[in-house]
């Protein structure tokens, strides 16, 4: 999922927001400012629950935040890259370009997350009860204690055994450990999170139909993410292994067609030789180095008027933004960090000379011929 708006990093770490944070976000205020708050402590101004709402409701959010980072440090601590943090829907997410490399480092990089939240828990209960001592405005006290509360409840619901929560990744770990096979412990977990989810569909259902309104369709649609993140995550792990031991430079197109930075975009669209070939373009500087990654369709979003003038180094995807490995990485292990869509493909660059270019349906036709391959014997 990639970030709608990017907030700049923490400890080194990407920070975004995907849009649908805005609707959690104004779920929460309006629960606390319009139901919760006024039934608590009736009498106070419409204005003042909704500070209060909204307080809570950014406080949350950077307790998923703190949660998510815990997760990132950690990973970086055991060699394994972190992409970016990205809050959405239902939570957040911290996307690890590589998976840990033993059980003992996915054990310490899933179980910070529900640490952490729980922790937090632990110092709002503590900061509950300092304010009853002061004493504080009672609004201000419930705000500290429904934060505590939702804080616990995170810590809790993730420590769940079933992936793809931090109790999903610990129940791997642990798998993994009995068995020395990944794979299997990630069929495991996925099992888990699948049967997890359908329980919380059929509750969520249940509650609907009992008169739970909202919040039984949020507990059926919390479910149907288990159930279709753990497939997707059960689909990957399996490709994972088929994958295992091929390297980039196996499945690549090598030598691609490049195009130069200071190209005009209507020089770029009259050439056959781009116009017909591929979606996207390695592009490269001066020197022949690779600079970006330019897409057919970006080129065609400029005006007629303007085509002429405009080169590729003004509409390409910059060299950062890109995904860029060398030709001996495995196959597996990149697989995650691919996304759909001629502005994702990946570039090859060996010693800084790049050599190929990388895109899932290069990964497809792989998979393809590896799963109908028969055996010679």
């Amino acid at each position: 999922m990639r970030a709608t708006l990017s907030l700049g990093r923490i400890a080194g770490v990407r920070i975004g927001v995907h849009w649908s944070v805005l609707f959690i976000f104004l779920i929460i205020a309006f629960g606390l400012a319009q139901g919760r708050f006024p039934r608590t402590y009736p009498g106070e101004a419409p204005v003042v629950y909704w500070v209060a709402g909204l307080g809570a409701a950014v406080v949350f959010l950077a307790s998923l935040l703190a949660h998510e980072l815990a997760h990132a440090v950690v990973a970086r601590r055991n060699g394994v890259a972190v992409d970016d943090i990205v809050l959405w829907l239902l939570g957040g997410v911290a996307r690890l370009k590589s998976e840990a490399s033993n059980p003992a480092a996915e054990l310490r990089i899933a179980g910070v997350g529900p640490l952490v939240s729980l922790l937090l828990a632990g110092f709002f209960v503590l900061a509950d009860w300092l304010l009853a001592q002061v004493p504080a405005p009672g609004l201000l006290i419930e705000v500290v204690a429904w934060l505590a509360g939702i804080n616990l409840l995170l810590a809790v619901f993730n420590a769940l055994p079933a992936a793809p929560l931090d109790g999903g990744r610990l129940l791997r770990a642990f798998l993994w450990w009995r068995t020395g096979d990944r794979l299997r412990a990630t069929v495991g977990a996925t099992t888990a999170g699948r049967v997890l989810g359908w329980l919380l569909v059929a509750l969520g259902l249940v509650a609907f139909m009992r008169g739970g309104g909202f919040g039984g369709l949020w507990l059926a649609l919390i479910g149907w993410f288990l159930i279709a993140a753990a497939t997707a995550e059960g689909k990957q792990a399996q490709l994972r292994g088929l994958l295992a031991g091929v390297p980039v430079r196996d499945v690549m197109t090598r030598e691609p067609l490049t195009v130069p930075v200071a190209l005009a975009v209507a020089d770029l669209l009259a050439d056959q030789r781009y116009r017909y070939r591929h979606s996207a373009f390695p592009v490269t500087g001066a020197n022949g180095a690779p600079v970006g990654l330019v897409t057919v369709n970006s080129a065609r979003q400029v005006p007629p008027g303007k085509s002429g003038t405009v080169t590729v180094g003004d509409v390409m995807v910059p060299l950062p933004r890109t995904t860029v490995v060398d030709p001996d990485t495995p196959l597996a292990d990149l697989l995650p960090r691919m996304e759909p869509g001629a502005e994702h493909r990946v570039l090859v660059v060996d010693q800084g000379r790049l050599v190929g270019i990388l895109s899932l349906s290069d990964v497809s036709r792989t998979v393809n011929w590896l799963m109908h391959a028969a055996p010679r014997r």
